[in-house]
């Protein structure tokens, strides 16, 4: 197909060879290249890349989005077209041939293209409680795209030009067990709980993208977060999993739609406000002594992004 020489995927690893071969056999039908940027994996994870022809580049990991964008800047893309993939991710059939019809035809004036992500838990599809579908920008074209630097929730940004959308999914079916998910999110909320207090006391330079309510729905999902950050502490958790399991029918979907809303909607919430309230505890409401803390507690120099 004409196209196919048009698009690279960048797919950033750490020992994921428990997801690393479905990812890449997605890829391998829209993809004449592929770019693994691994972070010293101990696994088979080079292994698998080099069975799939990728092109595989090892850097020390900072963050999600300064990894993403060293490979972005180090690789030597040269297509015109760039993809960018989670290794525990992969592209549904009609996604694929999304892909293979209709990027070549994209105007000049379209740089990056939205897809549905379709995030499965506990080995199905969930699609209510908010999740389905969750539009991102994943496709863009080359050296017209960056990732911003944040401590969460990190977005591609154009640097001009205007965004598109396809049809088909790009399913997030991670494998791994609730022992490991815990783990992960415990991270995420310091991470998340920094990010929150950076945008309250400055801590970097980082820019503030304000969300639209009449916006795309990243942007919307942005200022529906910025309302719920007004909330008080504790309490926005309880709010937001009433709104996700009720209003947004969560419970339609099990047991299975239970235990995601507890854990994701409710927990998670809770472990970030509550992380935001040892910081405050701990080191008061000064912006100092709150950079020191999480130096001090958790080794991060909050300051700095990358």
């Amino acid at each position: 197909m004409s196209n196919q020489s048009s698009l690279t995927a960048i797919v950033l690893t750490y020992n994921e060879e428990l997801h690393l071969e479905r990812c890449l056999q997605s890829l391998q039908s829209v993809c004449s290249d592929i770019v693994i940027v691994d972070s010293y994996s101990t696994d088979k994870t080079k292994q698998i890349a080099k069975k799939y022809n990728a092109r595989f580049f090892q850097n020390a990991w900072t963050n999600h989005a300064t990894q993403l964008n060293w490979g972005i800047d180090n690789t030597a893309i040269k297509t015109d077209w760039v993809i960018r993939v989670d290794a525990d991710e992969y592209l549904s059939e009609t996604l694929q041939k999304e892909i293979q019809e209709k990027l070549s035809i994209q105007k000049h004036n379209i740089t990056g293209i939205r897809v549905k992500r379709l995030m499965y838990f506990f080995d199905q599809p969930l699609k209510k409680s908010g999740m389905y579908p969750i539009w991102h920008l994943k496709i863009w074209r080359n050296g017209m795209a960056h990732c911003e630097q944040r401590w969460m929730d990190e977005r591609m940004k154009l640097s001009s030009g205007e965004i598109a959308s396809i049809d088909g999914d790009l399913i997030d079916h991670n494998l791994n067990n609730l022992t490991w998910w815990t783990a992960k999110h415990n991270g995420y909320a310091t991470r998340e709980a920094i990010d929150i207090l950076d945008k309250i006391y400055g801590f970097t330079s980082a820019e503030i993208v304000k969300g639209k309510f009449f916006g795309s729905s990243e942007e919307r999902r942005r200022w529906l977060k910025e309302r719920y950050l007004k909330l008080p502490l504790f309490v926005r958790p309880f709010i937001f999993f009433l709104i996700r399991y009720f209003f947004q029918l969560g419970f339609i979907e099990g047991k299975r739609g239970f235990i995601w809303n507890v854990l994701q909607c409710f927990w998670y919430r809770f472990l970030v406000d509550a992380k935001i309230y040892e910081a405050y505890y701990k080191a008061g409401k000064n912006k100092e002594k709150l950079i020191q803390f999480f130096k001090d507690e958790y080794g991060y120099d909050v300051t700095k992004v990358s």
